[in-house]
């Protein structure tokens, strides 16, 4: 790949966003959060009025760099792309969709987890069973399953399953989030797995759940929420130096 030619192809601001994407897929991979060549991490260049950064089909997430990372606009239609790989229709439908519609969605993350489909799976949804889950009280929204989506038909019945919300599971398919800049989207990503993998643990073992009254589950989620939480604004240096040891050349 000409490394040097994209780093000098594109803004300061865009390189930064660049080096943090690419970056959030080495840690979903560190942390098995992939699906092979499939799922994809986005996110809007800055400045720009309708452009996004998202992966090249056929590289896995431990594969991808700053310089990897496609460009396209709203359209789909590639801007840059050093690999000559281009990306993935279905991905594209849906997160263009989302960057179209919710323009406060700077970042869009999708996952097919083992953990994550399997909650997508019950009809009960994510059960407000422990703290991570409760974060997502009232803050996340469901999309029945339609069909791999490798049209556009379906994206206004995802931007209507959104709405304001900021994570979604797509029902039989995975899981959704979208943040306000990278950091913050994987960190409702990483949380959003978490709980699921705690609720197909414990209902595993067969015992009966304990459910958190309404209040609790409340009280947690506006905890959460809180803009001035400490950990908001301390989990993702870790999350670099993480990468950064196990694989430096993401970061070119």
């Amino acid at each position: 790949m000409q490394v040097n030619s994209v780093r000098k192809r594109v803004s300061e601001d865009e390189w930064a966003l660049r080096k943090d994407l690419a970056a959030a897929y080495n840690a979903a991979a560190l942390l098995r959060m992939t699906d092979h060549i499939y799922t994809h991490f986005s996110a809007r260049v800055p400045g720009a009025a309708n452009e996004f950064l998202i992966n090249a089909y056929g590289l896995t997430f431990d594969e991808i760099t700053a310089s990897s990372l496609v460009k396209v606009n709203g359209e789909g239609e590639v801007l840059l792309d050093v690999t000559g790989l281009g990306i993935n229709p279905a991905g594209f439908n849906i997160h263009g969709a989302i960057h179209t519609n919710r323009h406060d969605a700077i970042c869009v993350m999708h996952t097919h987890t083992a953990a994550g489909i399997a909650v997508s799976a019950q009809e009960q949804g994510l059960l407000m069973i422990s703290q991570h889950a409760m974060r997502f009280h009232d803050a996340l929204a469901y999309h029945d399953y339609h069909g791999v989506v490798l049209d556009a038909e379906e994206q206004p019945m995802l931007i209507e399953s959104l709405g304001n919300m900021n994570a979604m599971i797509l029902r039989n398919h995975g899981l959704l989030v979208c943040g306000s800049d990278v950091p913050d989207a994987f960190d409702a990503l990483y949380y959003l797995e978490r709980a699921c993998q705690a609720q197909i643990a414990a209902m595993a073992g067969g015992a009966t759940l304990v459910i958190a009254p309404e209040h609790v589950a409340q009280r947690t989620a506006g905890q959460f929420a809180n803009p001035d939480r400490v950990s908001r604004f301390k989990h993702w240096a870790p999350i670099l130096r993480m990468v950064e040891r196990a694989n430096p050349a993401c970061f070119t």
